[in-house]
């Protein structure tokens, strides 16, 4: 790891646009330890093992077929941000567009600075990733979704947490698993996300706020992140939530530059989505079971409002009956 280095990327940011993205994963990757990724013959089994578990599990508790990405990655801290580059560069491409200053080369630096310290940031806390590619190009090889573990990461958190290693990182896969589930169950999914991250990363880019659109974005993730965990206390073979409490007390003993980092990326907020998810979906399965529950996927007209998240009863009774 070199601060210089990334500080050489950064000062020697170029190109036209607004972010110079190669210069965003140099200075990134530059400070950023890669972690170690020698996966001993068991670990390796283990990865395959608990990924193919989580999807038999899942399938049988949510009553939904659904398929997982053909190549399944097991990645050190570097793989992650080459392989998010992508994806933070698809999402911002609107903005940069869109993007004139004054200052065009100090400009440049600060956006790509600001894009590394980001994906450096998350590539040293991200423990797995389920990815739905969204806005991805159809032609990109034809793949549609990914799945990452960032094994450096999760042998760091569950040393931190002293739990076993082995249950930590097979609670990680059933999570990320649960997700490819919801995503194969809803086919309209993907574009009913990437329709309303469209809507509202072209209105940033002209300098307006589509409050409607990141509000739906934002309904729909609870609904995601509520319906996961719902999954997940079904599907997992034993209780988790001692993981979940030293989780949240890890979170809250972070210094105040690394809280302060996970506000602005946007990480408290995917929490309050858990909780608030977790609750609507708790009190639909109390009266209608997982069945009942399941029907949030059947088409965009069956997610939540705002509203029905806090009142599961009126989403009832408009949905079920």
């Amino acid at each position: 790891m070199s601060i210089y280095d990334s500080v050489k990327a950064l000062t020697g940011a170029s190109g036209d646009g607004p972010i110079d993205w190669a210069a965003v994963a140099r200075a990134a990757k530059a400070s950023t330890e890669p972690g170690a990724l020698d996966l001993t013959e068991r670990e390796q089994r283990g990865y395959a093992e608990d990924v193919r578990d989580a999807r038999a599990q899942v399938r049988a508790v949510g009553g939904v077929d659904f398929d997982l990405p053909e190549q399944i990655e097991v990645q050190h801290r570097h793989h992650w941000i080459d392989a998010n580059v992508a994806t933070f560069e698809r999402v911002m491409r609107p903005i940069e567009d869109h993007s004139q200053g004054l200052f065009p080369g100090f400009a440049r630096i600060a956006n790509t600075g600001s894009m590394a310290l980001a994906l450096g940031f998350l590539g040293t806390n991200v423990l797995g990733q389920y990815d739905p590619l969204l806005l991805a190009d159809s032609e990109d090889g034809g793949q549609d979704h990914a799945l990452y573990f960032v094994h450096p990461n999760i042998g760091r958190v569950a040393t931190d947490l002293e739990v076993a290693e082995d249950r930590f990182r097979r609670w990680i896969a059933f999570h990320e698993v649960t997700h490819a589930a919801e995503f194969g169950a809803a086919a309209w999914l993907s574009d009913h996300l990437e329709t309303r991250m469209q809507r509202g990363i072209e209105a940033l880019a002209e300098g307006e706020l589509d409050r409607e659109a990141f509000r739906e974005l934002n309904v729909a993730m609870t609904a995601v992140e509520g319906y996961a965990e719902l999954l997940m206390d079904e599907a997992f073979d034993e209780e988790y939530e001692d993981l979940r409490e030293k989780l949240d007390e890890r979170r809250q003993g972070r210094g105040p530059l690394t809280r302060l980092i996970g506000r602005v990326l946007g990480l408290g907020m995917k929490r309050r989505q858990y909780v608030r998810g977790k609750a609507f979906f708790t009190e639909v399965v109390e009266d209608r079971g997982i069945e009942g529950a399941s029907a949030v996927w059947r088409s965009p007209e069956h997610l939540p409002t705002d509203e029905e998240l806090d009142d599961p009863r009126k989403w009832l009774a408009r949905v079920i009956g």
